[in-house]
């Protein structure tokens, strides 16, 4: 589909294809199984608790001894 090797740059290439640049440069990278785990728990926290909104699970984390989203991001 891209062709990497020197001829039409890849601009161009993206161009013709009708996708963004930033897409083909774009190397994804496995999320953390840190943050897997996370985003499970918060899952099963809103399958057991629909009607408990964002606060109420982020209290039961707190109460449990789990780090805050936004302390895990921070540069210590």
């Amino acid at each position: 589909m891209i062709d990497k090797s020197p001829g039409l740059p890849l601009t161009g290439q993206a161009k013709a294809l009708g996708i963004s640049r930033g897409g083909v440069c774009y190397l994804a990278r496995p999320t953390p199984d840190v943050d897997l785990a996370l985003m499970r728990r918060i899952d099963a926290l809103h399958l057991d608790r629909p009607f408990a909104g964002s606060r109420m699970p982020r209290d039961m984390r707190r109460r449990k001894g789990a780090r805050s989203a936004a302390a895990m991001f921070r540069r210590s």
